[in-house]
């Protein structure tokens, strides 16, 4: 039966959620913080598995026992509410079913995490860079929506307007897990501001969303790293012209895979208090890091899964914006919304819903579940 086949598997998971929940409280483990981390998560990924195997359990015997009263039960009052249990909880088995299978699937370990978003005007010169400009406006109202910080690292202004190139951090719950779909390249038709004869233009820009590193997963000697500091440009009044806010660092980063030394520059005027520039410019060493030094860890993932959703490649074109029809298309799964306006507006939220379903599909396959 497919019950006793989706049991099967949770077999050994609870005395692996014993053994973790007992090894959370050991002073050793507890002093190595990285192991630690990877404990706690795996325990609370447990319980929620155990959880649901109560409840899915507690149904099977439930709907096991109705059926035995209304198979050998004579008195009518028994077999009338043998007949209610059995209507409240067959429909509901499949449900359970569902939410052991999703719980079953490998979670991402980094979908908690905060980012680093990136975006880049690509081909189309200054409405590239209006484009840009418009998608950073887009996550900014839908992060504001999900209740998320937003913090600008480093932005590069267009000559009309938008964006050549702005950075940003994003902080809040599983930001990570929602906004990794948005990476790739995002394209435009649209007749740009700029355009005199009112011809339509394709333009492109491009979306990376890195999660966010946690201090003890990259090394950094910063004995190594070389600090300038300028004056930050932009309104603001005398102080941008007197002090020396902005901060620069350039670090020599050893390729693990090639072995080749390349010098990573940073730049941050976030704000005109110079050591905090410091240490958020630090903050983005160490994701940018992280990201160079996991890429292929990222892709051996990727392949394996031959997802169509998030393969974490930033040269795939994902997604049109086609102001013209009043519509934009994500070509990973087809989707397509006609309201064009409220998306660009920040509500991408049913678009990325049916993103997560199209991995989370993926993803049953593969665990043949």
């Amino acid at each position: 039966m497919a019950e006793n086949s989706l049991l099967s598997k949770l077999e050994g998971l609870e005395s692996r959620f014993e053994e973790v929940s007992t090894l959370i409280t050991d002073p050793a483990v507890i002093a190595d913080q990285n192991r630690y981390v990877r404990l706690t998560k795996e325990y609370k990924d447990l319980g929620d598995i155990m959880e649901a195997r109560k409840k899915y359990v507690a149904c099977l015997n439930v709907i096991k026992e109705a059926k035995d009263i209304l198979a050998n039960e004579t008195d009518q009052d028994m077999r009338e509410i043998a007949r209610e249990e059995l209507q409240a909880n067959e429909p509901l088995l499949p449900k359970l079913e569902e939410e052991i299978k999703i719980a079953l699937v490998p979670k991402d370990p980094e979908d908690a995490k905060n980012v680093e978003v990136e975006i880049r005007a690509g081909t189309g010169g200054d409405e590239a860079a209006l484009f840009a400009g418009d998608l950073f406006q887009m996550y900014k109202k839908y992060c504001d929506s999900m209740g998320w910080g937003i913090s600008i690292t480093n932005e590069s202004e267009g000559t009309m307007g938008g964006f050549k190139e702005i950075a940003f951090s994003v902080t809040g719950a599983n930001v990570y897990g929602i906004l990794k779909y948005e990476s790739g390249v995002h394209r435009v038709q649209r007749v740009p501001a700029t355009e005199t004869q009112g011809r339509m233009h394709t333009s492109a820009a491009t979306v990376a969303v890195l999660p966010e590193a946690d201090k003890f997963e990259v090394n950094i000697n910063e004995g190594d790293i070389k600090w300038d500091t300028f004056r930050s440009s932009g309104a603001g009044g005398q102080n941008v012209n007197k002090v020396e806010s902005g901060v620069r660092l350039r670090y020599p980063w050893k390729n693990p895979n090639t072995g080749e030394v390349e010098e990573i520059l940073i730049e941050c005027t976030e704000t005109r208090d110079q050591p905090k520039n410091k240490e958020r410019a630090l903050s983005r060493l160490r994701t940018f890091i992280y990201d160079r030094e996991h890429q292929k860890y990222v892709d051996d993932i990727a392949s394996r899964r031959k997802s169509l959703v998030s393969t974490g490649d930033r040269s795939a074109k994902i997604r049109t914006y086609n102001y013209p029809q009043g519509r934009v298309t994500d070509h990973r799964i087809g989707y397509t919304t006609h309201d064009l306006q409220g998306f660009i507006g920040g509500d991408i939220q049913a678009m990325i819903d049916a993103l997560i379903v199209a991995e989370n599909t993926e993803k049953l396959k593969e665990a043949e579940l």
